[in-house]
């Protein structure tokens, strides 16, 4: 199958890097002056919209959701001749919208991924409509298999987890940039606060999806009775750190919604 990417921003960009190492047939089209150069470093091919849409079977549509409707209406001949799979990453915006744009009945899937699919270790949700044949999506699945960890999920939550694995590499970055402070503050190098930081963010990660234990299990193991573990979380605590995470969450759920109304 040859895959197109309309767009290849940071996001786009993560995935082309991740599907590349399943297939070598790829087009690029990206205004964006560093476009050129990715597809270039890449080994895709870069060209316009038009000629995207006219030669690849599966096309990712990456471009901010307020500009999808005006990329897809000038192609909307090209769409209802070729009949493309269509798989779009815009937050906010529902299958129907898509369809929509497109001026025709096609097949679609509706992915949420996040930026660590560049490393084969993403978190991507998906839907799909009745167009997408059950044979299609598993050979989809496949080609994405590089990309992480996919899961299907309701369309209708979608946006919730956007706002929490879609937009969670941020909150993480801060997390582990909060803690590398702390450690630097108590007299770690930089370099190494921040890689311990990390590192242990990872591994705590490992536990909870190795284990299947609940976190908070997790969590009581590490906190001995009078221990330092035990005084850090009555710090956190009484920042407000459970309340400030599951607002954040809350937050990019309802700017999500926001999005897919302009």
């Amino acid at each position: 199958m040859k895959y197109g990417f309309i767009g290849c921003g940071n996001m786009g960009g993560a995935i082309a890097n991740a599907l590349r190492r399943q297939t070598a047939d790829i087009m690029i089209a990206d205004p964006a002056p560093s476009a050129k150069a990715f597809a270039d470093t890449l080994g895709a091919v870069y060209t316009d919209n038009e000629t995207l849409v006219s030669s690849c079977d599966r096309v990712f549509l990456a471009v901010k959701p307020h500009l999808m409707k005006g990329m897809l209406s000038p192609l909307q001949p090209i769409l209802a001749e070729k009949k493309p799979l269509l798989i779009t990453m815009a937050a906010g915006l529902e299958i129907a919208q898509i369809q929509s744009f497109a001026g025709c009945d096609l097949p679609i899937i509706r992915i949420m991924p996040n930026t660590p699919v560049a490393l084969g270790k993403g978190m991507i949700q998906y839907c799909r409509n009745s167009l997408v044949a059950d044979d299609v999506l598993a050979d989809w699945l496949k080609d994405m298999a590089d990309c992480g960890r996919l899961d299907p999920l309701e369309e209708r939550l979608i946006d919730a987890a956007a706002a929490l694995s879609g937009a969670g590499p941020a909150f993480m970055y801060m997390f582990i940039e909060a803690l590398a402070d702390g450690a630097v503050a108590c007299g770690i190098p930089r370099p190494k606060a921040y890689e311990y930081a990390a590192a242990t963010m990872a591994g705590s990660a490992e536990m909870v999806l190795a284990s299947g234990q609940h976190p908070g299990a997790l969590k009581d193991a590490v906190c001995s009775p009078g221990g330092s573990t035990i005084a850090g979380v009555r710090a956190l605590e009484e920042g407000g750190f459970r309340a400030a995470a599951m607002n954040c969450v809350i937050a990019a759920c309802q700017r999500n919604k926001e999005l897919g109304k302009q």
